[in-house]
């Protein structure tokens, strides 16, 4: 096991811890704790999820949860939990975060952000702006200036006196570190017994790393009350009347030449024929990575993947289409559904459908049940009519943040 002291090569991508082990009893019990709680049809905690797995300098991604909430944790997150490490928590917020610092080891990331899951809104550019102020020895602290007067209460409930709110700030998450230092701080805070930290820049400060104030965001509202899920509900339901659903279209054909099997959705289908083409000429992945692309207006297949380009020759076309997913999922969409048509008179597409709905499932990170794969006959006419190659039309859904622009 690697000791805290050590500093081995640091991975260029952010690490995320994210603190969900809480009961949030403050939020009220009737529907569970408040990071599993439903805000615009989806839990909270999996809308914080989507936020940093779908940023492009986020690396691995822990998330510490209470011990009697992991069938309640992958409900949530859906597929998204398989692509983080879910650990038990502590019994306080200090402790979770420590023990999935711990989880972080092995990684040995450079940097670190340690966020709350009941931070739904955070943002890409909060984000960015948190990342660019972690140095080697320097942590990043999100905050607000203080607006509001501040009074001190007198023991027996009156205003005592008026307090300077000037240099005053209310902290935000994520907070940001050097990976090694602030986990060696929380392991010396572990060790020395002292767990009143109310978060980890107060650790980072009595570990005498400095720590520097960048903007926070106004909507980076911690949700504690119960008023406050009701609000985000409200304002997340308001927001999708108008959701900026786009979809995309793709078409594409490849000739038959001499060969023993055809690849078709990523499934090798014996055949007395293969497809012509400079990779393994997929015909219905290289129609569904057009219509990705064409959602976020990231050009077509032949942009990313040149057909001059004797890399691609031979390869398997899973490649594109989880390099046009992966664009997708950087601008922040989330792929709704896809469908593809696949117009052949040979060979029979029925019986290797299933295999096909689930390698496309596992490329496109999205349930079997939103996508289709169909297969047609040309009615013995044209190209297709006469065998001498297969077509196929796909259509993609995605859903993006925000309204449609006016």
């Amino acid at each position: 096991m690697r000791h805290v002291s050590e500093k081995p090569a640091a991975d260029d991508k952010v690490a995320v811890v994210i603190v969900a082990a809480g009961r949030g009893a403050r939020a009220g019990q009737a529907n569970g704790p408040k990071q599993y709680q439903q805000i615009g049809g989806g839990a909270v905690i999996a809308r914080t999820l989507d936020a940093f797995l779908t940023h492009p300098k986020i690396g691995p991604v822990v998330v510490a949860i209470h011990a009697e909430d992991g069938a309640l944790f992958r409900r949530a997150a859906g597929a998204n939990a398989d692509r983080v490490v879910a650990v038990i928590g502590g019994t306080s917020r200090q402790e979770s975060v420590r023990l999935g610092l711990l989880a972080l080891r092995s990684h040995a990331p450079g940097r670190v952000l340690i966020h709350d899951a009941a931070r739904p809104f955070v943002d890409a550019e909060l984000i960015d702006r948190t990342i660019a102020a972690i140095e080697e020895r320097q942590g990043a602290l999100p905050a607000l200036p203080v607006a509001d007067t501040l009074k001190r209460e007198t023991a027996e409930g009156m205003s005592g006196e008026t307090v300077s709110r000037a240099g005053l700030h209310a902290a935000q998450t994520p907070q940001g570190f050097p990976f090694w230092p602030i986990l060696a701080a929380h392991e010396k805070a572990h060790q020395l017994g002292k767990a009143d930290f109310t978060d980890d820049a107060a650790i980072a400060e009595w570990a005498h790393i400095p720590v520097k104030i960048v903007p926070g965001s106004p909507d980076n509202v911690k949700l504690t009350w119960a008023r406050d899920i009701a609000m985000a509900d409200q304002r997340l339901s308001s927001a999708s009347r108008f959701p900026d659903i786009r979809t995309g279209n793709g078409y594409d054909v490849h000739a038959f030449e001499p060969g023993d099997h055809v690849t078709l959705c990523g499934v090798a289908i014996p055949h007395d024929r293969k497809l012509s083409g400079h990779s393994d000429a997929d015909v219905g992945l290289h129609a569904l990575t057009d219509a990705l692309l064409a959602t976020c207006g990231a050009g077509d297949i032949g942009t990313h993947f040149p057909p001059s380009d004797p890399q691609w020759k031979g390869a398997a076309s899973r490649i594109f289409v989880e390099h046009a997913a992966k664009l997708v999922r950087e601008r922040g969409g989330r792929i709704a559904n896809a469908d593809i048509t696949l117009v052949c008179e040979a060979p029979r597409v029925g019986p290797h459908r299933e295999a096909m709905t689930e390698t496309l499932s596992a490329m496109l990170r999205i349930s079997r049940d939103r996508i289709s794969i169909k297969a047609t006959t040309n009615e013995k006419l044209g190209f297709v009519g006469r065998e001498e190659g297969i077509a196929a039309i796909a259509t993609a859904s995605v859903v993006f943040p925000g309204d449609v622009p006016e």
